[in-house]
């Protein structure tokens, strides 16, 4: 899935060998400005079998080793989110850029910490949301313009986990153990802080409760964001699959989002109620690819995109720390939190 080949290209390795890493290497690859030049895991036997279909030769099973190679420009960590910021910091520390899956941290106090250490080296640290690198996501901004105010939003997404079966017969997936930093809120809940604080800022009040597994993870949560002139209320769930769109009310009308994670089939429903079809949907790869390429831009660009980057650290800080508060509310521990 290689690109055209632009003047430099810039050399990556991958932390964690499931899907989401396959999804972001071939839209880093397609994008034309990456070459995906080593893989690490735990085991060599893993790390040789993710690493065969791209033709990469170097795979590390040592952490220290893989970021002090020169081998690669920057990294991307798809660990489980309890390894996400000391993974990163050692990566960072050895000069090289980050871009890691959501949620970067349990705590806003480490995020800070290593924007901070970015910064200080030169270095782009750079949390792997999808919303906030989507061209849809000014395609959606100009949707609600046509709405007129918005007094309610609707932010879902339900999705059923493919492991919760395996959970259910009396196993303990990385997912739903709560050691690992897991659970709902972190896995699906954060695709929903996103837009709501990106959109309309923190709010005056929030209310959110949760319902918690036997393990201690959180299956399901509902957050009510309560705003002066509106309200947002956002649902997701690990155990449950839902079928309701995210949906924005407006004055003049609806703005319905199938996908909220993807921003997929977004449409407007007008009062008198004919549609307006906004954008359809693209492959996950592709999607993952608009990361990929920003992922870059500030890299090579840093001048010319520094607003742009800086507006993504400000907002991955933000979410951070109001997905603590949520747990607070919510009841929502992890060990880490002692």
């Amino acid at each position: 899935m290689m690109g055209k080949e632009p003047e430099t290209m810039l050399r990556f390795g991958t932390i964690g060998t499931g899907w989401i890493a396959n999804s972001y290497v071939d839209g880093a690859l397609d994008s034309g400005l990456w070459q995906l030049t080593a893989v690490y895991s735990r085991t060599k036997e893993k790390g040789l079998a993710f690493a065969a279909p791209y033709g990469v030769k170097t795979v590390f099973t040592d952490l220290e080793e893989m970021a002090a190679t020169d081998k690669i420009d920057a990294v991307y960590i798809a660990s489980p989110n309890k390894l996400h910021i000391e993974q990163a910091r050692v990566f960072l520390e050895h000069g090289k850029h980050v871009i890691c899956e959501k949620p970067l941290s349990a705590h806003a106090k480490d995020v800070a910490e290593l924007q901070a250490l970015a910064k200080e080296r030169g270095l782009i640290y750079l949390e792997a949301i999808m919303f906030m690198h989507l061209p849809q996501r000014k395609l959606l901004e100009e949707a609600l313009k046509k709405i007129g105010d918005i007094s309610v939003a609707k932010i879902d997404f339900c999705q059923r986990s493919s492991k919760y079966d395996a959970y259910l017969a009396g196993s303990l997936p990385n997912i739903f153990n709560p050691a690992l930093e897991t659970g709902a809120l972190m896995d699906l809940g954060v695709y929903c802080v996103y837009p709501a604080l990106y959109l309309f800022g923190k709010p005056q009040n929030t209310l959110a409760v949760s319902h918690l597994l036997a393990s201690g993870a959180d299956g399901s949560d509902i957050v009510a964001m309560q705003y002066p002139d509106k309200l947002v209320n956002l649902v997701f769930s690990k155990v449950g699959q839902a079928g309701a769109n995210t949906d924005f009310q407006g004055t003049n009308g609806t703005v319905s989002v199938e996908s909220i994670s993807k921003l997929a089939n977004i449409s407007i429903r007008y009062n008198n109620g004919t549609v307006e079809e906004v954008c359809g949907k693209e492959e996950k790869f592709k999607l993952m690819g608009y990361e990929a390429k920003d992922f870059y831009r500030y890299i090579t660009e840093p001048e010319a995109s520094r607003a742009e980057y800086e507006q993504c650290s400000a907002l991955a800080y933000d979410v951070s720390v109001y997905m603590e508060e949520i747990r607070k509310l919510a009841n929502i521990r992890f060990p880490s939190d002692n």
